[in-house]
């Protein structure tokens, strides 16, 4: 920023217009929630689905946004979610920025394997690198990625990936390079724990250089991140409500999202992504079918309008190739219904007559120019659910 720039944030935050300006962002993003269903559980969903933005929002760019003090944290988990968060993913975010380099520091779980191998237990890992971030807007496109069927350890587990717009000269052992763009922007990371117990992998990340301290805070550091906590909120908001309204047109089919905007807004390029809207009756259960190809998995979840899982602490609201019964011979049949059909792979309503679904194919392994299988989806009637058997 420029020296007038900094004078004119400084004023705005000491005349209190910093927050002021946040506030009013806060209260405009009502107006999305306003014009989505009114519903008494829709609406309170909403509101604290502002809510958990707001807080997501201030950890990461008041708190944590300082690119020469970064940090792995999670943003997205148990009770702050957006854009169909993933209930398999472990996810950190840390802010990067061009003019740095970074080192992540880890350690895979014992036993060790070979690169591309999953030992039971364990958990795969894909760090990813976007440009810009989410409190900016116009997407986060995709600089960089590495995950397990590239990382290589040493023999203690160990491993470093060094983070740059230019690579190192040279690589040692269980040593890695991922790029940066230039300007400020987003490590994304994603542990995928298909089982409860699996273990995760052990990760921090550091400034090459820095002494680890941060900055005195300023007022256009303070004034910049409110503006950017700002812009999240209301981002995310009419984002993924838009998104909800999109997928409405194909309510309980679950056809192919498109790539390059799923890569735009913090997806990654190897997942085949399936976003949806689900709807269905007091009576009325959704069957959905698909023969999995070769992939790392797979998993299907239900979200509610705003794109936010639903409550898997306590309820199963989602399913992946770890836990899945498969039939002989090696497809699925998924069933979400409002009421346990005695049944193998029912998913919980959890009160909700609607809202958005996603089904995922991590990683399929197919010839050049064939695409994963679409699952079938279907609607019966609760009590034909028997039949199926």
């Amino acid at each position: 920023m420029s020296h007038d720039d900094d004078e004119r944030r400084t004023a705005r935050m000491i005349r209190g217009e910093s927050w002021a300006s946040f506030c009013d962002q806060l209260k405009n993003a009502g107006q999305v929630v306003l014009s989505g269903p009114d519903d008494e559980l829709t609406r309170a969903e909403g509101f604290r689905y502002l809510s958990r933005i707001a807080r997501a929002a201030l950890q990461t760019f008041v708190e944590h946004g300082d690119p020469r003090v970064p940090v792995l944290q999670r943003v997205v988990h148990e009770t702050a979610k957006m854009g169909a968060d993933n209930p398999d993913n472990v996810y950190l975010n840390a802010t990067l920025h061009g003019d740095f380099r970074y080192v992540v520091r880890g350690k895979r779980p014992l036993p060790q394997l070979t690169p591309g191998a999953r030992a039971e237990g364990q958990t795969s890992v894909s760090l990813a690198t976007q440009h810009g971030h989410y409190g900016r807007g116009n997407g986060m496109p995709p600089v960089g990625q590495l995950d397990t069927t590239q990382l290589t350890t040493r023999e203690d587990g160990r491993f470093e990936i060094f983070l740059a717009t230019r690579a190192p000269d040279a690589l040692g052992a269980g040593q890695h390079f991922l790029p940066i763009g230039e300007g400020l922007g987003t490590l994304i990371v994603r542990q995928y724990r298909l089982r409860p117990d699996d273990v995760l992998n052990e990760l921090r990340i550091e400034r090459d250089g820095g002494d680890g301290a941060p900055a005195v805070l300023t007022g256009p550091y303070l004034d910049d991140a409110l503006e950017q906590c700002g812009g999240l909120v209301n981002g995310a908001a009419m984002l993924f409500s838009a998104w909800a309204g999109m997928f409405q047109a194909h309510t309980n089919q679950l056809p192919r999202f498109d790539q390059e905007m799923s890569n735009r807004f913090g997806g990654l390029k190897d997942i085949a992504y399936y976003h949806s809207y689900w709807r269905l009756a007091d009576d009325e259960a959704l069957v959905i079918e698909a023969s999995p190809p070769p992939c790392d998995h797979w998993n299907f979840q239900l979200n509610n309008h705003w794109m936010e899982s639903l409550d898997y602490r306590f309820h199963r609201i989602h399913l992946n190739s770890a836990i899945a019964a498969t039939r002989p011979d090696g497809s699925i049949r998924l069933i979400v219904a409002h009421t346990d059909p005695g049944l193998p792979n029912w998913i919980e309503t959890v009160g909700h007559r609607f809202g958005t679904m996603c089904f995922r194919w991590v990683r399929p392994s197919l010839p050049d120019g064939t695409e994963p299988p679409v699952p079938s989806c279907r609607v019966v009637k609760h009590a034909e659910l028997g039949s199926l058997l």
